[in-house]
């Protein structure tokens, strides 16, 4: 069975959660080895993040032992395509954890493909999104209350 890492929107409580993925599928629980990292930046694309693979700065994620089928639903998910034409693309990467070194598989993007998404200064993509939310909902000006309905006086 292969280990995958997920720093994402695949991570526990998340939009794509993999343990929800893989509910949804009925296919079996993916196992939670624990948390790692690894090397790379995040950018933000709104919605999900994206790990450009770089030297230097460390990306956290979580570490899971999955089914291949779960792996296969996780393609599905990224909308990776094997032929090398999406922006998120499965490598494989040795991650360090529990005091062992196990090959994950993963999903950075093409960095030619980044576009307008804003690089992220921060190891944690929940940490930031939370912030980066929180942010969002006080700088939302309050509602606009209802206009003031016109009254007239009934005809008798």
């Amino acid at each position: 069975m292969p280990h995958v890492f997920v720093y994402g929107t695949l991570r526990r409580g998340e939009i794509n959660d993999i343990e929800r993925l893989a509910r949804q599928r009925g296919l079996p629980a993916p196992v939670a080895l624990g948390e790692a990292s690894v090397a790379g930046r995040l950018v933000d694309f709104g919605d999900w993040p994206g790990l450009i693979e770089q030297a230097g700065p460390r990306v956290r994620g979580e570490v899971y032992l999955v089914e291949e089928a779960l792996l296969a639903a996780m393609d599905e998910v990224e909308e990776y395509d094997p032929a090398g034409d999406s922006l998120f693309v499965r490598r494989r990467v040795e991650i360090q954890i529990g005091g062992q070194r196990l090959p994950c598989n993963y999903y950075p993007i093409q960095a030619h493909l980044v576009g307008l998404a804003t690089p992220i200064d921060h190891d944690d993509w929940i940490a930031y999104r939370q912030t980066r939310d929180a942010g969002r909902a006080s700088a939302d000006p309050p509602p606009t209350p209802p206009a003031p309905r016109e009254c007239r006086p009934a005809r008798g």
